[in-house]
């Protein structure tokens, strides 16, 4: 089967390798298509836990094309998706029921072989039915379950005003769930035109576009378009950017939370004056992925909960992998980008 196979941090290509085998209680499936997103440029440069050799990829939807004989609550045909995010089950996270915060955690398309493949084989533990889904909107369930990991994380108290600075695709989703968890008002930022008329169309209350490179004037702005004119109880950073992070705590209200959801760089840091922050008691939370809300995440999508429309403007065939990622990168027309494996 064709798939892409790094050997190194930027080193790749798309390469024959063998059909894996299937064991008792795995799935065979044979991959539609996969989304490409941040993560992925990280896991190029060597990144977020790669561990290579490796086949990257996490966000996938295709059919199951063979059925481990342990396996009974699947067929063959039917359309799945896979959470890529594994517990070790054993550590003292993982025991007392707090897998998001366990340290030996595999990932599918990180540190496990991944989706930007024909064919994946995965323990049936991890996959899940979207039967009955776009595949355009089934291809959405991972970075969704972030976002509905994010809307948990947050606790949201109802009538709340949100900011979520970011309107890449997980940024969207995000503004979503926390409109439909409680908030009575979500306001989306962002430099880009385009995809602040998205989050208009996805159902945001307000938009506005900030620049990269006036963090007093950005907060001025943002403070002022807030519906009380004095900030947020909820800003989720949603970009990876220092320059945002730094301008987080500044725009949210007495006893707010700020939401850290965008993937910065490792040794990356953001400032803020503790002294605020204990004087206004401001919470600060961080996201990591997810390793539990795909449930809910497909039965939101299925209910329209949370909605895709229009966020797929790029796509790319597997053997143009590398003109994904540098559509990903440096195009400024893409939003989702998304790899087809047939």
């Amino acid at each position: 089967m064709k798939a892409v196979l790094y050997t190194g941090p930027r080193e790749f290509s798309v390469t024959d390798i063998p059909v894996p085998d299937v064991g008792p209680s795995d799935v065979l499936i044979e991959i539609d298509r996969t989304g490409v997103c941040g993560t992925d440029l990280h896991l190029h440069e060597g990144g977020f836990g790669a561990v290579f050799p490796l086949t990257t990829g996490h966000e996938t939807v295709g059919t199951v094309a063979a059925l481990g004989d342990q396996v009974g609550d699947l067929t063959l045909g039917e359309q799945v998706t896979v959470n890529p995010n594994i517990p070790c089950g054993r550590c003292q996270y993982c025991l007392s029921g707090r897998t998001i915060l366990c340290g030996s955690a595999g990932g599918l398309g990180a540190n496990l072989p991944g989706f930007f493949a024909e064919y994946a084989c995965v323990d049936a533990r991890q996959v899940f039915s979207v039967e009955g889904l776009d595949p355009d909107t089934a291809v959405f369930t991972e970075p969704a379950a972030c976002a509905m990991h994010g809307l948990e994380t947050l606790d949201v108290r109802p009538g709340s005003s949100a900011l979520v600075i970011g309107a890449g695709p997980t940024g969207q989703l995000l503004a979503q769930l926390i409109g439909s968890g409680g908030a009575s008002s979500v306001t989306v930022a962002g430099p880009s035109a385009f995809k602040l008329a998205a989050a208009t169309a996805l159902g945001a209350s307000a938009t506005v576009q900030i620049t990269r490179d006036d963090p007093a004037g950005n907060i001025a702005a943002l403070t002022a378009a807030s519906p009380r004119g004095d900030g947020y109880d909820i800003v989720v950073e949603a970009t990876g950017a220092t320059a945002v992070g730094d301008i987080c705590v500044p725009l949210t209200r007495n006893g707010g939370t700020v939401l850290v959801y965008g993937v910065t760089g490792y040794d990356d840091l953001v400032h803020f004056s503790p002294y605020d922050v204990f004087r206004r008691e401001i919470t600060i939370k961080g996201s990591f992925a997810e390793m539990t809300s795909f449930g809910a995440t497909i039965d939101a999508l299925r209910a329209g909960r949370v909605r895709t429309d229009g966020l797929i403007t790029h796509r790319f065939g597997l053997d143009d992998y590398g003109s994904a990622l540098e559509a990903l990168r440096s195009d400024p027309t893409a939003h989702k980008v998304i790899i087809s494996s047939k």
